[in-house]
């Protein structure tokens, strides 16, 4: 017994939990560069990842103790570090988005609206009945969706240079590093339960297919509802966040390449390494060595 504890002390989790409370009361209404449609396009994907993060934690969490990992003491170990890194986002972005409402941004109806997204799988039961299966691939999908923008952060720095706000810069900094280095836990954990047959990476596929749909469109609605509430939803107004995301060097436009690679069967999260930009940005962001 005490050799089992021991052993377990000595394992820890591949990176660690950060405990931040960024405070916001600072940040302007525009903080990218002065520009309505690129502070929104962020602003839209803050208040998806309250309720987002509680459903990735949640679909760990439902199988954490499947007979496959609950004796395997390192994943053990990378799920709750896992988890506790997600609260952390979620937190974070939480205590935004309620400064938000300072500019009168119903930030409350959107995190409302997020959940009731979520939830619409419920009506997958007929094709994927096994709902703890099909949550987590949901996970998987999103967690690539998400490392692959967070890694796109860290390398673009034209973007960063138009966070003119440094703690938004800094909490945008830490949460890219922080996806990054969790990437992989809930892929690993879907491939150990549920195996690389043909129809689970079908589910797989079917994952990232139906959020990269859901995700655009719920994403564009809040940004539209956020530009709309300032009274500039016209076409002018989303020129420059238009060019800077969707041009031909756009901030997502670069990345389809790699979020389309999810698709390939053999794939794996760690294929697309970024070991070494880690280990820079966590150089600049002096996070203490795990």
């Amino acid at each position: 017994m005490n050799a089992k504890v021991k052993l377990s002390a000595a394992i820890k989790a591949s990176f660690p939990v950060r405990r931040m409370d960024f405070k916001f009361t600072d940040v302007p209404r525009y903080w990218m560069d002065g520009d309505v449609g690129l502070t929104h396009f962020l602003t839209s994907m803050s208040v998806l990842f309250p309720e987002g993060e509680q459903f990735f934690v949640d679909s760990v969490r439902a199988v954490r103790y499947h007979e496959s990992l609950k004796d395997d003491l390192f994943m053990q170990k990378e799920m709750s570090a896992f988890i506790g890194q997600e609260a952390m986002h979620s937190k974070e972005h939480e205590a935004f988005n309620a400064y938000m409402t300072h500019f009168g941004y119903d930030a409350e109806w959107m995190e409302k609206a997020t959940r009731k997204v979520i939830d619409l799988k419920r009506f997958l039961a007929v094709v994927a009945p096994n709902q703890a299966k099909l949550d987590l691939s949901a996970t998987c999908a999103l967690e690539h969706f998400t490392a692959t923008i967070a890694a796109q952060l860290l390398r673009r720095t034209d973007m960063q240079d138009l966070m003119k706000d440094p703690t938004m810069l800094k909490m945008w900094q830490w949460h890219a590093v922080e996806e990054n280095e969790h990437k992989a836990v809930a892929y690993d954990v879907y491939e150990r339960i549920y195996g690389k047959d043909v129809a689970t990476y079908a589910l797989r596929a079917f994952g990232m297919a139906a959020a990269i749909v859901l995700l655009f469109v719920t994403q564009n609605y809040f940004m539209y509802r956020l530009m709309k509430h300032d009274g500039k939803a016209a076409p002018r107004h989303w020129v420059r966040a238009i060019r800077a995301l969707y041009g031909r060097q756009g901030f997502i436009t670069q990345i389809i390449p790699e979020l389309l690679d999810y698709f390939r069967p053999s794939f794996h999260p760690n294929d697309h390494d970024t070991v070494q930009l880690l280990a820079d940005w966590k150089q600049k962001l002096n996070f203490a060595p795990h």
